[in-house]
């Protein structure tokens, strides 16, 4: 199994990923959110200067806010710096459109806008709609250094749900997922990646179709438990995101968070009642996938971050990328808490990568 690293996009952090090439970690996934983060392309375009084997691109853009030529461009142009070595990961903006106040581009539009950019992404001719209009566009000096179309860009979706996996299997090279990291999650996640190929008449090669998975990983020491201090400063912000997507989806859709999160919830829910309901959005992604801020500590639990993240002695942690491997999972994507991140890159690069 391939480890990559997910990368909080940040210009002045280029050291970061220079750092995982060295030790073996095989792709850099630059996240996309406009109100979060750096551009994730400027700084693919640092890192694309720096790096020589690492394959690098996005964690993912985001499609409701770059229209499919603006994205076709900007990728392309990473290809030019970073030839046979970039990627396009792609999703709807469960994190950037929110975080805005908005929803995530519907699965219809999502489903277009993917048709759209598949010929782009080759350099050829594609229908586009703006503004309730549709016109074939394609990049008109695709020759000339601008950006790269000669070597393939691959497409990767990012999907969490039916639908969204269901668009994976129907378009791309790959599916970037967000699930627990159990084997029978993966068994679910596979059947409606295919069946979304079969619907579309797709015949899909497992061995040539990526799926990798979003989490964290926390190497135990010896007699350390889950329990640990360092556990939480490490994992604590990815387990704490998966209760901010809870509640975007409980505010906007009324879904349940789900038994998991049952001893926190009402807590959780009745710390958030009283805020500014026209500036939610900027408030519950507050450190998102970074940092927990103070307020949130008591929410981070042993349980929840078993439920979101691998946390084992290194011989049980290999155990487990394997098992997941066996199931059809080729990579992990790490994404640690800001201030450990070079620390929990450099023990995950020295215990684990080597062993997988």
């Amino acid at each position: 199994m391939d480890i990559g690293v997910c990368v909080a996009s940040h210009v002045g952090d280029i050291d970061y990923v220079v750092r995982a090439e060295e030790l073996g970690y095989s792709h850099a996934w630059l996240a996309d959110s406009q109100m979060l983060w750096s551009d994730c392309y400027a700084a693919l375009a640092l890192v694309a200067d720096r790096t020589s084997t690492i394959n690098i691109g996005t964690g993912v853009s985001v499609s409701g806010t770059r229209p499919a030529p603006v994205t076709a461009a900007s990728i392309a142009t990473i290809n030019a710096l970073a030839p046979g070595r970039t990627f396009l990961g792609l999703g709807t903006g469960n994190t950037a459109m929110r975080i805005m106040g908005h929803k995530p581009q519907r699965i219809a539009e999502f489903d277009q806008y993917l048709e759209a950019i598949k010929p782009l992404l080759k350099g050829e001719e594609a229908e586009h709609s703006f503004g309730g209009h549709v016109s074939p566009i394609r990049h008109i000096m695709p020759d000339k250094g601008f950006v790269n179309f000669e070597d393939p860009i691959p497409l990767y979706v990012s999907g969490f749900g039916p639908k969204s996996l269901a668009l994976a299997g129907k378009h791309a090279d790959g599916a970037v997922l967000s699930i627990p990291p159990d084997t029978q999650a993966m068994d679910r996640t596979w059947e409606m990646i295919e069946r979304g190929a079969a619907e579309a008449g797709r015949e899909l090669d497992r061995e040539n179709y990526l799926t990798c998975s979003l989490t964290t990983i926390v190497v135990l020491e010896d007699g350390e438990t889950i329990e640990s201090p360092r556990v939480k400063a490490e994992a604590g912000a990815m387990a704490m995101a998966s209760v901010h997507y809870s509640y975007d989806q409980y505010r906007q859709l009324g879904r349940s968070p789900g038994s998991r999160l049952d001893d926190i919830w009402d807590e959780y829910t009745s710390m958030l009642a009283d805020y500014d309901p026209e500036r939610i959005h900027q408030r519950i992604h507050a450190g998102h996938n970074c940092w927990v801020i103070p307020e949130e500590e008591r929410f981070v639990t042993p349980e929840l971050i078993d439920a979101t993240c691998i946390v084992g002695t290194a011989s049980e942690v290999i155990e487990r990328l394997q098992q997941l491997e066996e199931r059809g999972l080729d990579q992990l994507m790490i994404l640690p808490n800001f201030d450990p991140r070079f620390e929990v890159l450099e023990r995950i690069g020295q215990e684990i990568i080597p062993h997988v």
